[in-house]
């Protein structure tokens, strides 16, 4: 097999909407492309997937239906030119502590990759104009609890030190202090352990707010880590990729393009190819069809997976298994280009405008959603908000003394007049939650706003299937479903029923954000079973080996 020439990326990939084509494939016999692996989707975990095998010397190519890479890792200028719009995550919290991030494994940074940690961390206003900000400065921080209670800052204080203690504990493989009492809090709810930790109702709220985060509420059992989401916060803060969460896509695709894989966009996978009940190949929506010597790695959502190749194929526990599947509160995205950044004001009378904050106006409003999302209904009064002003932190990402916006937060999917309702509804909605938010940052009048791009629930899972019914993190966020209710045992280790056929991706252990754990526990698994490691795939030289 010859080696595929190296290609250049479009300057658009500084934006994150990477699109490179694919020139001069090598033809396999029968007119089919051959690699070593097929990755079907270039989500940014099936590129780290995609680039240690890669980095390990294996003919790679990598499939994205959609015309840019980087699944919930998007940025692109769909307000204003100029103005970069993050489409799905902005904050990279988790993959920080990943070896791909933390040991520089893949070596990221050299490929244009950079990180920003915002100071405030995160901020939250209530209708009365109290508030909580959380600051790099950890004394700082527990003045701020400390001026509704000091019981709930030292309470703060200690779990602090407790998270950092599990933390270090867990890494390292030694015993877990005090782990019978984590076992509790975890199979807890979160609303039921914030209650029983803090005493001040502005703190409960605060931390409910931001554990709702993934879209997971807390009334549910086994959701009690959303208690330390804002302690993590503290210890971990809140980064942000400097020109946009699509910069780690794009770092990401020039790893695997100097490794000499190939990346094609506008490729949707429509089958799998069987032949002999092994998985060897994929076909395209457009009859094109690229061969795997060794393995098919996907990161289609299972939902639509389990279409792409016999029934029989899969085995009836795991079909079973797929049909029980259930998404996540389902998100919509709000984007704006303004013309300065949102001003909370405080009880003294001054404002703060951090890069990012949150709105909950009391605890009981979580325990709300579960049942609207039931009911199919609409209620934007005191909707939790997540609200994401990058541009505060990045001055890259808007023109100077502009900004972008987003508000996201989670509203049901199916509707009770059907998802298709959203394309009639979706500006009127954006309009009342864009309201509901000056309520809390007064100074964004009309004429603030110089343009807007609205994602519905509908049009996120328009914008990217594996986002199945609006849930960003393919339904498996956090300990909702893990473990036993993923859909089938064994399958956190990535090989899927079908011979041939590996999975990553939020649908995997342990789950969706971007942690990037997924994609390099497949990229182990995968390089275990086909003869080598991920040790030796981080130490191999930068140039790859080409199969014959």
């Amino acid at each position: 097999m010859d080696k595929v020439s190296r290609r250049t990326f479009l300057a658009g990939a500084t934006l994150g909407s990477l699109s490179l084509n694919a020139v001069g494939l090598p033809q396999a016999s029968g007119g089919h492309s051959e690699f070593d692996f097929v990755v079907a989707g270039a989500g940014h975990n099936s590129l780290i997937t995609a680039a240690y095998l890669a980095k390990a010397g294996f003919s790679v190519l990598v499939l994205e239906g959609r015309p840019t890479i980087g699944g919930g890792c998007k940025t692109s200028e769909v307000c204003l030119p100029g103005f970069k719009e993050d489409l799905c995550s902005t904050v990279h919290g988790f993959i920080q502590a990943n070896p791909v991030l933390r040991d520089n494994e893949l070596k990221l940074f050299d490929y244009g990759l950079e990180y920003i940690d915002p100071d405030p961390i995160m901020h939250i206003s209530f209708p009365d104009k109290a508030s909580i900000t959380v600051w790099q400065d950890i004394d700082r921080t527990y003045a701020e609890y400390a001026k509704h209670s000091k019981t709930d800052a030292d309470t703060f204080r200690r779990l602090v030190a407790e998270i950092q203690a599990y933390g270090a504990a867990s890494q390292s493989g030694a015993d877990i202090p005090n782990s019978g009492v984590w076992r509790r809090r975890f199979a807890m709810s979160g609303y039921d352990l914030i209650n029983a930790t803090f005493e001040n109702h502005y703190i409960r709220t605060f931390h409910l707010a931001v554990g709702r985060f993934g879209s997971v509420p807390a009334g549910h059992p086994n959701t009690g880590k959303q208690l330390f989401t804002a302690i993590r916060h503290q210890t971990n803060g809140r980064p942000i990729a400097k020109g946009g969460s699509g910069m780690l896509a794009v770092a990401l695709g020039r790893v695997i393009e100097a490794h000499g894989g190939v990346i094609m966009t506008n490729k949707p996978v429509a089958q799998l190819m069987i032949e002999n009940g092994k998985c060897r190949g994929v076909e395209c929506v457009d009859g094109s069809q690229y061969r795997a010597r060794k393995s098919v790695v996907s990161t289609i959502h299972i939902k639509h997976l389990l279409d792409m190749a016999p029934r029989n194929l899969w085995g009836d526990e795991f079909v079973e298994n797929v049909r029980l599947l259930q998404p996540e509160h389902a998100m919509f995205a709000f984007h704006y280009a303004i013309s300065e950044p949102p001003k909370y004001e405080l009880a003294d009378g001054s404002t703060i405008s951090p890069a990012e904050s949150a709105l909950l106006p009391n605890p009981e409003r979580v325990l709300r959603a579960d049942y609207e999302h039931a009911k199919g209904e609409i209620n934007v009064d005191g909707l939790p908000l997540q609200i994401v002003c990058a541009s505060i932190a990045d001055s890259t990402r808007a023109p100077a003394g502009h900004h972008t916006l987003k508000l996201e937060g989670n509203l049901p999917y199916a509707l009770k007049e059907g998802p298709q309702h959203w394309d009639n509804i979706k500006e009127q909605v954006a309009a009342d939650v864009f309201d509901y938010f000056r309520g809390f940052s007064p100074n964004l009048t009309a004429d603030k706003v110089l343009a807007r791009f609205i994602q519905s629930p509908l049009d996120i899972e328009r914008m990217n299937p594996a986002m199945w019914r609006g849930s960003v993190h393919a339904a498996a966020y956090g300990s909702a479903q893990s473990g036993d209710m993923r859909p089938v045992p064994g399958w956190a280790e990535y090989r899927m029923p079908i011979p041939g056929l590996y999975q990553t991706g939020g649908c995997t252990a342990p789950g969706g954000s971007v942690t990037g754990r997924p994609g390099r526990n497949a990229a182990s698994v995968i390089l275990k079973d086909h003869g080598s490691s991920l040790e030796e795939a981080v130490h191999k030289s930068a140039v790859a080996r080409v199969s014959s």
